[in-house]
């Protein structure tokens, strides 16, 4: 799955799981690929949702995002598309796995209509940490490699070994 960038993320920020998440995107997402729009207020205006017909409602129920050339994206598919935009292509390739897919998509309103109690259970925290763990491990990786050249550890060569 692809975007034209940036991709304008319409999530819930009085929600901690929620915003903990797109936070954490947001602070790894070196190339600029995303944009954050609180949706949470119920007084909620926007030219492109409004275009769209998609309603304060329908923005509480379900994350959406809209990208540079207008196409809506909505549920799992946002996920996907925010992870691989802010580096985490592992993370973004278990969100859009063709076999975890279906149960992602089922699991994840679940979780989105019970986002703010399990807010209240501290999992925001443990996710957030979750995420920018694996965002620094893969700015690592990334940072391992310059102008096209990875740096490669050197090992010695094979061969016979002398007892001390």
């Amino acid at each position: 799955m692809s975007a034209a960038w940036p991709l304008v993320i319409y999530y819930d920020a009085s929600c901690p799981l929620c915003r903990e998440e797109m936070h954490a995107l947001i602070a790894h997402d070196v190339q600029a690929r995303l944009r954050l729009v609180d949706a949470s207020p119920a007084s909620f205006e926007d030219e492109h949702t409004r275009a769209a017909g998609i309603g304060h409602a329908a923005l509480m129920q379900l994350i959406h995002a809209r990208d540079r050339e207008g196409r809506w994206y909505r549920g799992v598919e946002v996920f996907e598309l925010a992870y691989g935009a802010a580096g985490l292509a592992g993370i973004a390739a278990v969100w859009g796995h063709p076999r975890l897919r279906p149960l992602w998509d089922r699991l994840y309103p679940w979780v989105a209509r019970f986002r703010q109690p399990l807010s209240r259970l501290r999992l925001n925290r443990l996710y957030g940490a979750l995420v920018r763990r694996a965002a620094a491990r893969a700015q690592r990786r990334a940072g391992a490699c310059a102008a096209g050249v990875c740096a490669v550890p050197e090992t010695p060569p094979p061969g016979p070994s002398t007892p001390a």
